[in-house]
């Protein structure tokens, strides 16, 4: 059982390998064009910075690619190059169905999974050459394809609904619950279908006149890859030199608002790192939440400040989320033994 599970975390870190370049470059450009570019009350402006408007797009569009890498290379790690195309393809559908990161993950390992069966298919002599570069492809993608539009995008879908629908119902009676809830939500997925649901809340609550629900989620929206980042920088020892390469990039990642930074050190270890960055995103919401703070953007990270109403709390619920989140994340990988992601070729 031991070596299963270690053969399983190894075809996730083959995937967070591949796609650390990917979150770090998009992250980067988007950062480079929102760090200079006016913030107004709509979040930031492009209308007269064609230039950075093009960095950002091109950013968008490298992040585009980050959910179909990820999926590849997992599904790469488990079955080889004939897997590739299933992986890829199961990424791309996650993206579109709002599966989000949580949905390739499952594509990757599902896709490895139907091409190590199909590799073990009766096939004539004459057919061999033509097995791996095109019948499995073929057939994995249409098995994959399927499976992932007709078995995972509907529950998923009636998921966020009632998700949506149960945060209009909880309203702002309890401001700690709802702070938690929308924390913990923001950091599960990291940009996925649930962060999303949280956000567009948030987002909502601004036009209906109630921004402090956004504050919240705006502190929340940070802390996975600031805490993640500040925790390779806090013990260096615990990390090696790729992990502190993610470390940074997440940083820049984070002082922007972009969540995805933390994406290669969940992939990599969700058991452990899934829930402790819930835990910090919720215990800085919900010190937001209790503060007042306000954000007038529908955005997040120290990038918003000049919209945010109650500033110096906004930092501190953020400075507080990322220090549980770095200290509890470097707790549990000295305590495990092992690094919590492993060193890649």
């Amino acid at each position: 059982m031991k070596e299963q599970l270690q053969r399983y975390k190894q075809y996730l870190l083959t995937g967070v390998s591949h796609v650390i370049p990917f979150i770090a470059s998009g992250g980067i450009l988007i950062a480079l064009a929102v760090a200079f570019v006016p913030m107004t009350a709509q979040g930031p402006s492009f209308s007269g910075s064609p230039v950075l408007k093009l960095i950002v797009d091109i950013g968008n569009q490298v992040f585009a690619l980050l959910l179909p890498v990820l999926a590849g290379y997992i599904a790469y790690a488990r079955a080889g190059k004939p897997a590739l195309v299933a992986g890829m393809l199961g990424g791309q559908i996650s993206a579109t169905i709002h599966a989000g990161f949580i949905g390739a993950l499952v594509a990757g390992l599902l896709a490895g999974w139907v091409v190590e069966l199909l590799k073990k298919m009766p096939v004539p002599k004459a057919f061999r050459p033509l097995t791996p570069i095109l019948i499995i492809p073929i057939l994995s993608a249409l098995i994959v394809g399927a499976l992932m539009f007709e078995v995972v995008g509907v529950p998923l879908a009636n998921a966020m609904v009632f998700l949506a629908e149960w945060l209009k119902g909880m309203g702002t009676a309890n401001a700690v619950v709802l702070g938690a809830v929308l924390g913990a939500m923001v950091a599960f997925d990291m940009g996925g279908p649930i962060n999303k649901t949280a956000f567009f809340f948030g987002s909502a609550m601004i036009a209906e006149g109630n921004p402090t629900i956004m504050g919240a989620v705006a502190t929340a929206i940070c802390i996975p890859p600031l805490g993640l980042g500040l925790a390779t920088k806090l013990n260096k020892k615990l990390w090696s030199a790729q992990e502190q390469e993610a470390g940074s990039a997440a940083l820049a990642m984070g002082c922007i608002g972009i969540t995805e930074g933390a994406i290669p050190f969940a992939a990599a270890d969700p058991l452990r790192i899934i829930p402790t960055i819930c835990f910090g995103s919720a215990v800085g919401s919900v010190i937001a939440m209790l503060s007042g703070v306000a954000d007038h953007a529908p955005h997040g990270g120290p990038i918003v400040l000049p919209v945010i109403d109650n500033r110096l709390m906004y930092l501190v619920a953020i400075t507080v989320g990322v220090v549980v989140t770095a200290l509890l994340t470097n707790f549990l990988k000295a305590r495990s033994g092992a690094p919590v992601v492993a060193e890649q070729e």
